[in-house]
C-alpha cells in the first residue's frame, strides 16, 4: 500500500513538472527592426540555450515560467528578461560598439564575420549604390580585393568579364559561379537589377567555395536581395536616377590636312586624291555620328512583414541609350519574395525574379566610319548625302547620325535580340521536434530563359553596290533549368560558449539548351523585315553549324560540420561530391575535402590589457575544388558534313570526323592554401584583413589542337597545370567620427596575382599557335619587343635588318654576337618575347566625407603593369597604316625632320599593308588610376513635414560617372579611356594572330562620361 502511494505521489510530480515546463519563442532585433541571427539565448544560472536563426528567431525550452533568459551578442550590450511565464519574447538589443560585427552569407547559412574562417569579401547594398548603374558588375569594379572586373564590351547593357583569385584554366570555363538567393543563377547577371540587391558575399578559397563543388571551382558570388522585415509595417520606396552620356574621347584619328602629309611621307599614295576628296578639306566623321546618350533607371518597391512572415515585392525598369545612334539597352524587372512562418515549426516561401531585356544595334560599328578619310566630303553638290566614299584604293558606304535615327535606316538596318527570363525559387523548412536546433529544408528552383534574335539589313544597305540583296536572320535560344537541394541543419549552441552547426546536402540539377537560326537573301518587302524568312526570294540557309543542343546534369552531396568555442577557436570542414554528365562513364565523380580554422587572439586572456587591439583574428585553410567547366559531349568524338557533287542533279552528303572522343577525360582539380589575418584596433576606427593563397591546378581541361596530318582537328584532355597565387590587402577606417558634424571614412583594397603555367601536354615546354609557355601566365603576348627606332648612325642596320631603312621599327634582338661584337645573324621569328600582359597589382578605394544631411563620395579603381593592347594602334585594326590609304590614327612619325618620334617611317618597309613589326605599336603600359564616381547627396533630416506627408528617408544626389583618369600612358597618347573594350578577335580588322582569350581595345562603342540625378525616397 505504501509502495502504491509513493508511486502515485511520484507521478503526480511528474506530471506536474511536464506541466510547468515551457516553451519560450520570440525575435531578436536590432534598432532598425532587422533580425540579428547568431544571438545566443541562455536560461541564466543553467547551461540551457538556444541561438538566433538567420531571421532573428528562436525557440528554447526552460523547466517552469520562472527565471530569466540573457540575450548575448558581440557588438550588442547583454539584456536580461525575466520569463513572467510568457511563452514568446521579443527582445531589441543595443549597440555596443561603434562597428558592429557584420553577418556574412557564406553558403547554405550565415555567420557573424568573426567567427568565419574562410577567404570571404562582402559588400552591402549601401556601399553598391554608391556607384549608381544598372550593371552590378560596373558597381563593383574596384571594390573587392581579388575579385578582377574587365571590360569586355563598352555595348550598353555588356557585363564585365569576372575573374576571382586570377586565371586556373585554359580553355576550361574561369567565370564564378553566381548564387542568387541561395539558388545557383544560370542566366546572364546583366538581367539582376543592383537595386534588388541587398548583399553581396563572394567566397574566394577553396575552403569556402567547396561547398558549392565543382560549380564553385572559380569562386562563387553569392547575391542576396531585399525582403521585408518580421513585424515591419507595409513599407513604400522608390530608388530612381536619370542622366546623360557624352563620349569620353574620340578615337584620335588625323584631320585632314594630317593625312594629307602623311600621304607625301610615305611616297605610296603622294599626291593621290580620291574621286570623293579634296585638298584643304577636313571632316571629323565621328562627329557626324555620336550622339548624347540617355540612361535611366526607377525601381519600386513595397515590403513589410507581420509576426510570422514577410514579404518584398518590386518592379523595375532601366535604359541605357548609346552614344551610337540604334544601340540601346532596355530591362524590365518583376521580383517578390514571400516568406511565412505556420506554427512553431514551419515555414515556406517563395522568390521570383523576372525580367524583359531588349538589346538593339550591335550591327552598328565604328570601323568603317574610322576608316573613311577625313579628305572627303560628305555631301554632293546639292548638299545630300553621298552613298558612299571612294578613296585612292577603297570605297565604303557611307552612315550618319541623321541617317540611322531619322533617315529612314532606323526600319531598313537593324539588329536586336529579345530576351525573357524568370527565376523562381520555392521553399520549405520544419523543425524537427524532439531535437532542439535540427531543422529540414527544400529547396526548389526553377528557371528559364528565352532570347529571340532578329537582323534585317535592307537592299544596297551598308554594301557598296546599290543593288546587293537584303539579308535577314533570325535565331532562337532557350535555356530550362531546375534545381533541387535537400538540406539538414543542426545549429545549438551549449553551455553558452560551444557552438555546433552541421549541414548535410543532396541535391540535382540540370539544363537544357538549344538554339536555332535561319537566314535568308531577298526579303519581298522592308515590311518583312526578319518576321517571315519563308519568303526570301533568293537561298534559306539553314547552316548547321548554328544549330546547337545540349543537354547535362549534376547530382551531388555535401556535408559541413563548424565548430566554435567562446568566439575563440573555430574549425570548419567540408566534405563534397559531385557527379557530372559532361565527363566520361567512370571520371563522373569526384570527392573532395575542404577545412579552415580560426584563432580570434584578441579574446584571448593576454590580450585583456591591450587596449589598441579590438578584434585580431588568424585563419588558415585547406580545399581542393574540381572544375567540369567544358562544354557537355567533349568526351564524344564529333562529326561535320561535306556535299559531294557526283554531276549536275547528283549530290550526297559525307561526314567527317573534326574531334576525337576521349573516354578518360575527368576532372581538373585546383588545391587551395589561404592565409588570412583580420583586424580591428583605435576602438574598431581601422579594420582590414591580409591575405596570401596558392592554388595548384592540375589536369587541365584543355582543347588540344592536332596537326592537320592527323585529319582531326582537335580533342579534348586533361593536359597541363597552372598555379595562381597572390596577396591581397584591405583596409577600411573611420577618420572622422562626428566632429562638430563632420565623419569621414575611407577605404583601400590592393591585391596582386601571379599566374603561370606549370606543365603542358605531353611535356611540351611551349605551344606556340596558342601562346601558351611553361614558366610564364596563361594571358601573354608572344611577339617582338619594340626598343625604339632605327636612326642613320645606329650600327649593325645592314647585319641585323637588311634592306632596313631609318626610321622603321626597331626591335630587341636575342641572337649571339662574333668576337668583333657583330650580331651573328639577322632578327627572325626566334626574337619573339614572351611579354607578361598582368597587371603588377591592382585595387580600388572609396571615400565618404559627411557634414550633417551632406555626403559626398568617390569611388576610384587603379592597376599598376602589365601590357595593354591597343588594335587600334597595332596591325590587327588596318587604322595605323601609315600609308595615307585610309583615315589613320594620330601619330608622331619619324621623319629625316622629325627623328625622335615614337611612331616609324611612314616610307620605310613594310609587311603587307602595315609597316613592319606593327603588331608592336599597339601594346602600351596598362596602368591607370580611374575615378568611377563622384556623388554629392543630401539626405533630409527628420522633421514635421516628411512626417506629415508619410516620408520616412528622402535622399537627393548628382553623380558624375568616369570623369577622369590618371596615371595612364595610353590615356596620354590617345585621350581615351585605358580599359579594354573588346576580345581580340572583336572589333579588328584581322581576328587572327592574337588568341581571342584576351583583352584588347578595338573599334568598338566609345567610352562615356555620364552625369546623373537621383532620388531615394520611403513612405
Amino acid at each position: 500500500m505504501k509502495l502504491a502511494l509513493l508511486l502515485v505521489v511520484s507521478l503526480l510530480m511528474s506530471v506536474s513538472a511536464m506541466a510547468q515546463s515551457l516553451t519560450v519563442s520570440g525575435r531578436v532585433t536590432d534598432k532598425t527592426g532587422g533580425g540579428l541571427p547568431g544571438v545566443t539565448v541562455l536560461l541564466k544560472g543553467t547551461t540551457t540555450a538556444a541561438p538566433t536563426d538567420v531571421e532573428g528567431n528562436y525557440s528554447l525550452s526552460v523547466p517552469n515560467g520562472t527565471g530569466t533568459l540573457v540575450y548575448s551578442f558581440i557588438g550588442y550590450i547583454p539584456q536580461e528578461v525575466a520569463i513572467n511565464n510568457r511563452s514568446t519574447i521579443n527582445v531589441t538589443l543595443a549597440a555596443d560598439q561603434q562597428t558592429l560585427e557584420e553577418v556574412v552569407v557564406v553558403g547554405y547559412g550565415t555567420q557573424r564575420a568573426e567567427a568565419v574562417t574562410g577567404s570571404v569579401a562582402s559588400i552591402s547594398a549601401e556601399e553598391i549604390t554608391k556607384v549608381p548603374s544598372g550593371n552590378i558588375t560596373q558597381a563593383l569594379q574596384g571594390r573587392l580585393p581579388g575579385v578582377e572586373f574587365t571590360q569586355s564590351s563598352s555595348q550598353p547593357g555588356a557585363s564585365m568579364q569576372i575573374r576571382i583569385r586570377g586565371t586556373r584554366s585554359i580553355s576550361g570555363g574561369n567565370d564564378p559561379l553566381v548564387v542568387l538567393d541561395g539558388i545557383p543563377f544560370p542566366g546572364a547577371i546583366s538581367d539582376i537589377n543592383p537595386n534588388d540587391i541587398n548583399s553581396i558575399d563572394i567566397l574566394k578559397d577553396a575552403s569556402a567555395t567547396a561547398i558549392y563543388g565543382s560549380r564553385g571551382a572559380n569562386g562563387v558570388i553569392l547575391i542576396t536581395t531585399k525582403s521585408g522585415k518580421a513585424g515591419q509595417k507595409p513599407q513604400v520606396s522608390y530608388n530612381g536616377f536619370h542622366g546623360v552620356k557624352e563620349v569620353f574621347a574620340k578615337y584620335d584619328m588625323m584631320s585632314g590636312p594630317e593625312l594629307f602629309a602623311l600621304r607625301q611621307a610615305a611616297g605610296q599614295f603622294k599626291g593621290q586624291l580620291g574621286v570623293d576628296e579634296a585638298e584643304g578639306v577636313d571632316t571629323d566623321w565621328q562627329d557626324m555620328l555620336y550622339k548624347t546618350g540617355i540612361t535611366s533607371s526607377h525601381d519600386i518597391g513595397v515590403s513589410g512583414g507581420t509576426e510570422q512572415g514577410r514579404y518584398s515585392f518590386s518592379v523595375g525598369y532601366f535604359e541605357d541609350e548609346g552614344v551610337i545612334p540604334t544601340q540601346q539597352f532596355t530591362r524590365y524587372s518583376v521580383r517578390g519574395s514571400l516568406d511565412q512562418g505556420i506554427g512553431k515549426r514551419f515555414r515556406v516561401g517563395f522568390t521570383t525574379y523576372n525580367n524583359y531585356n531588349l538589346t538593339e544595334g550591335n550591327n552598328v560599328g565604328l570601323y568603317n566610319i574610322l576608316s573613311l578619310s577625313p579628305l572627303a566630303s560628305p555631301y554632293n553638290a546639292d548638299g545630300t548625302l553621298k552613298r558612299t566614299i571612294k578613296m585612292p584604293l577603297d570605297e565604303t558606304w557611307l552612315y550618319t547620325r541623321d541617317m540611322l535615327e531619322s533617315g529612314g535606316l532606323d526600319d531598313l538596318w537593324l539588329s536586336q535580340t529579345r530576351a525573357f527570363a524568370t527565376y523562381n525559387t520555392i521553399y520549405g523548412e520544419v523543425q524537427i521536434p524532439g531535437v532542439e536546433g535540427l531543422k529540414y529544408r527544400a529547396n526548389l528552383g526553377l528557371n528559364y530563359r528565352q532570347s529571340q534574335g532578329g537582323a534585317y539589313t535592307g537592299a544596297g544597305i551598308n554594301a557598296i553596290d546599290p543593288m546587293t540583296f537584303s539579308s535577314a536572320s533570325v535565331s532562337n535560344a532557350q535555356t530550362t533549368n531546375w534545381t533541387i537541394e535537400n538540406l539538414l541543419t543542426y545549429d545549438r549552441t551549449f553551455a553558452g560558449k560551444h557552438n555546433v552547426n552541421v549541414v548535410g546536402l543532396y541535391s540535382a540539377s540540370q539544363e537544357q539548351y538549344d538554339r536555332s537560326r535561319i537566314a535568308g537573301r531577298d526579303i519581298p518587302s522592308d515590311a518583312f523585315q526578319f518576321y517571315n524568312l519563308g519568303r526570301a526570294a533568293e537561298e534559306i540557309t539553314v547552316n548547321p553549324d548554328e544549330q546547337q543542343y545540349s543537354k547535362w546534369g549534376l547530382l551531388s552531396w555535401m556535408g559541413r560540420a563548424m565548430y566554435s568555442y567562446d568566439d575563440r577557436y573555430m574549425i570548419s570542414a567540408t566534405v563534397r561530391s559531385d557527379g557530372s554528365s559532361r565527363l566520361a562513364p567512370g571520371h563522373q565523380w569526384n570527392t573532395y575535402p575542404a577545412v579552415s580554422v580560426g584563432w580570434n587572439i584578441a579574446r584571448e586572456s593576454f590580450m585583456e590589457d591591450v587596449s589598441l587591439v579590438n578584434m585580431l583574428k588568424l585563419r588558415v585553410g585547406y580545399g581542393q575544388t574540381s572544375n567540369q567547366a567544358i562544354p557537355p559531349y567533349s568526351t564524344l568524338g564529333l562529326l561535320q558534313t561535306r556535299p559531294y557533287n557526283f554531276g549536275p542533279d547528283d549530290f550526297a552528303t559525307g561526314y567527317y570526323v573534326t574531334q576525337l572522343p576521349n573516354p578518360q577525360l575527368g576532372w581538373e582539380y585546383s588545391n587551395t592554401w589561404n592565409y588570412g589575418l583580420d583586424f580591428a584596433i583605435l576602438n574598431n576606427r581601422l579594420t582590414g584583413t591580409v591575405e596570401y593563397y596558392v592554388t595548384n591546378t592540375d589536369d587541365i581541361l584543355l582543347s588540344l589542337g592536332l596537326p592537320p596530318t592527323s585529319g582531326v582537328n582537335s580533342y579534348t584532355a586533361n593536359i597541363g597545370a597552372t598555379q595562381n597565387k597572390g596577396l591581397e590587402l584591405s583596409l577600411n577606417g573611420v577618420i572622422l567620427d562626428n566632429l562638430n558634424g563632420w565623419t569621414w571614412e575611407a577605404g583601400v583594397n590592393v591585391y596582386g596575382n601571379r599566374n603561370k603555367i606549370v606543365s603542358l601536354a605531353s611535356g611540351a615546354g611551349e605551344d606556340r599557335n596558342n601562346w601558351l609557355f611553361v614558366g610564364h601566365p596563361v594571358n601573354v603576348i608572344y611577339d617582338f619587343e619594340k626598343v625604339g627606332l632605327w636612326q642613320e648612325e645606329d650600327p649593325y642596320r645592314s647585319i641585323l635588318e637588311p634592306g632596313g631603312n631609318a626610321g622603321m621599327i626597331k626591335v630587341k634582338y636575342t641572337g649571339g654576337y662574333n668576337p668583333d661584337g657583330t650580331p651573328v645573324r639577322q632578327i627572325n621569328a626566334d626574337d619573339r618575347q614572351i611579354l607578361n600582359a598582368n597587371p603588377d597589382f591592382q585595387g580600388g578605394f572609396n571615400t565618404r566625407v559627411g557634414y550633417k544631411g551632406f555626403d559626398l563620395t568617390a569611388v576610384a579603381a587603379f592597376q599598376s603593369g602589365g601590357i595593354l593592347n591597343s588594335t587600334l594602334y597595332g596591325a590587327q585594326g588596318y587604322l595605323n597604316m601609315l600609308s595615307g590609304r585610309r583615315g589613320n590614327v594620330d601619330v608622331d612619325y619619324w621623319t629625316p625632320e622629325n627623328t625622335g618620334a615614337k611612331y616609324p617611317n611612314p616610307a620605310g618597309i613594310r609587311s603587307g599593308d602595315n609597316p613592319k613589326y606593327a603588331s608592336t605599336l599597339g601594346y602600351f603600359d596598362a596602368s591607370y588610376l580611374k575615378i568611377r564616381t563622384i556623388t554629392l547627396g543630401y539626405n533630409f533630416q527628420s522633421s514635421n513635414w516628411l512626417q506629415k506627408v508619410g516620408i520616412s528617408n528622402l535622399r537627393f544626389y548628382a553623380t558624375a560617372q568616369n570623369p577622369f583618369v590618371l596615371f595612364s600612358p595610353y590615356h596620354r597618347e590617345s585621350g581615351m579611356d585605358p580599359e579594354t573594350n573588346s576580345y581580340a578577335d572583336q572589333n579588328v580588322a584581322v581576328t587572327s594572330g592574337t588568341p581571342s582569350r584576351l583583352l584588347t581595345i578595338g573599334t568598338n562603342t566609345p567610352s562615356t562620361r555620364n552625369y546623373l540625378v537621383g532620388l531615394n525616397v520611403t513612405f
